[in-house]
């Protein structure tokens, strides 16, 4: 039976209605961030919990709301979750084979100078693990490189935590900008466009604003030139392949420009005086082992074939060759119990439209097809078995398995946040609330999802939506306010208890996730201050910076 949308449906109230139907966004704060409760229990929680009050508020039945939840889930699960899976089976790889080894090592060895190891380390080279891998890796192989060329504990985790944000919203390949442009029906050219500009000036200012945070202005304005050529370089590749070429390879891309800019560059210069800890004095900073050209171009094969392999994906030519001409790709286009029930009401629509609910995974061009397809060309590149590749695999999917179960639950949670309302409500009490100063509260949003989740692409999962729909009735873009809550969300990453619990286990500092996040605090909202200005600007004052986006479907 169809069943029409009520966004005030407690009393005919908007406020009240938004205030019962945001407990399960307080329940996961609360479980998350007080209760401290594991990920994908509270994920799991908040989604049932989401069910039974979509039924008992809103009146929706019992079968389109298990049925959205179904539809969310599997979609976190495949594209998204399949993503992140080869992400990291490809990273595992490099491990088990040993030539990460060689990569740490030929970047370590570049330079005495400590400031000149953080921005090859904890800012180029976190930003590629940011593209290949993510979830955690980024900080916590960072920050282990980092002690292990002698720097300590403390600096290590924080510049971590500082110069890992420039290409969060692109890794790994792309998933959380991809998960806003699922959640949002908004293209994801379109949204790597608009959130590839915030990311290019970010990428200008993290180098040197790091370097702050290690060493003081004095220190870090000698280093000044170094600075703005991973910057520079970082910020303008990232912004061309963005732009042009879609959401999947500009972190990595960028990041591989970054580190070759500025390994050619500190050839050439070199800092007047040569930056140590007070601690290095008593002992000789660890510079690296010295490895062939042909052993450190092998040890890197892997990602360069990832970088030749998701060039190929992406093409237009090859998406013909595989979609349309073959149709290798698993539909279902009406979503059972789901599509043509649930229909959207005034003040969204003029008149109830129903909302579409299908199903389609393009398996063969997904991103992590072609991550999985770069780690078989690896394993041969780097003389690994096919026994000892599966086992990798295994281990990867049991490191993994906790994480997809919370990423499922909250996607899951965020597409019945669609299809039951809760998303315009919120979104219409908020555009009543705060009126035109909504693009203030955006980015804040965004931090706030991503201090509960942990996760850039779960914070868009829950909030995507919500700021898509505000947009529209304030008549603002809605680019502008979602692509504010991935460019507000990467800040909450310094203070994201997941993030920290992390660098702190990189670091050998467990125990001391407190010490860490006073001093991240403040780094924190100084950088959303810089976002908040930069989201005014782009709504009142260059507006045309931005793409627009098609209507909400």
């Amino acid at each position: 039976m169809p069943w029409n949308q009520n966004y005030a449906a407690l009393n005919g109230s908007l406020l009240l209605t938004a205030l019962v139907v945001a407990i399960p966004i307080f329940f996961l704060f609360w479980a998350l961030a007080v209760k401290r409760m594991k990920g994908h229990v509270a994920g799991l929680i908040t989604l049932l919990l989401t069910i039974i009050i979509s039924v008992l508020v809103y009146r929706m039945p019992i079968s389109a709301a298990l049925s959205a939840s179904a539809l969310g889930m599997v979609t976190g699960l495949f594209p998204i979750g399949w993503i992140i899976l080869t992400a990291v089976f490809l990273f595992n790889l490099t491990v088990e084979s040993g030539q990460f080894e060689v990569i740490k090592s030929s970047i370590s060895s570049l330079s005495p100078d400590r400031r000149i190891q953080a921005l090859l380390i904890a800012f180029s080279f976190s930003a590629f693990m940011e593209g290949v891998a993510g979830q955690g890796a980024p900080v916590a192989v960072a920050a282990a490189m980092l002690i292990g060329l002698g720097f300590p504990p403390l600096p290590a985790a924080v510049i971590c935590l500082v110069a890992n944000t420039p290409p969060v919203p692109f890794g790994p390949v792309g998933v959380p900008t991809m998960m806003m442009a699922t959640v949002t029906g908004i293209p994801a050219t379109t949204m790597a466009r608009a959130i590839g500009i915030d990311m290019a000036l970010m990428a200008l200012i993290i180098p040197f604003f790091m370097l702050v945070v290690m060493v003081g202005f004095k220190r870090a304005r000698e280093v000044w030139p170094a600075a703005l050529v991973a910057g520079i370089s970082y910020g303008a590749t990232s912004l061309v392949i963005s732009t042009y070429f879609g959401p999947e390879l500009p972190a990595i891309t960028a990041s591989v420009v970054s580190l070759l800019c500025l390994v050619v560059f500190i050839r050439f210069w070199q800092p007047k005086t040569t930056w140590t800890f007070e601690e290095d004095k008593a002992a000789s900073p660890v510079t690296g082992t010295n490895y062939t050209a042909g052993q450190i171009f092998k040890a890197w094969s892997p990602f360069l074939i990832l970088m030749v392999v998701m060039g190929i994906w992406g093409t237009p030519a090859f998406k013909t060759y595989a979609e349309k001409t073959h149709h290798w790709f698993l539909a279902v286009p009406k979503w059972p119990g789901l599509d043509g029930v649930v229909f959207k009401a005034a003040p969204i629509v003029a008149k109830p439209v129903a909302y579409a609910a299908s199903y389609k995974w393009q398996w063969l061009t997904a991103p992590g097809t072609a991550m999985f397809l770069s780690s078989l060309i690896s394993m041969v590149v780097l003389g690994i078995r096919p026994a000892t590749g599966a086992k990798v695999l295994l281990k990867t999917f049991l490191q993994l398995r906790f994480a997809l179960v919370t990423l499922s639950a909250v996607i899951g949670l965020g597409f019945l946040a669609n299809y039951s309302g809760m998303s315009f409500t919120l979104g219409l009490t908020f555009a009543a609330l705060t009126g035109m100063a909504f693009p203030i509260f955006s980015p804040v949003i965004g931090l706030l999802g991503v201090f509960l989740t942990g996760s850039v692409t779960s914070s868009a999962a829950l909030f995507g939506k919500l700021q898509q729909v505000t947009a529209i009735q304030l008549g603002l873009n809605p680019v502008l306010t979602t692509s504010a809550n991935l460019f507000g969300g990467v800040m909450g990453k310094l203070i994201s208890p997941q993030s920290i619990a992390v660098a702190c286990a990189a670091v050998g500092l467990v125990g001391h996730e407190t010490d860490i996040f006073r001093k991240t605090l403040k780094y924190s909202m100084i950088l959303l201050g810089i976002v908040i200005v930069v989201v005014l600007l782009q709504a009142f004052v260059i507006p045309w910076i931005l793409p627009t986006a098609p209507a909400v479907s």
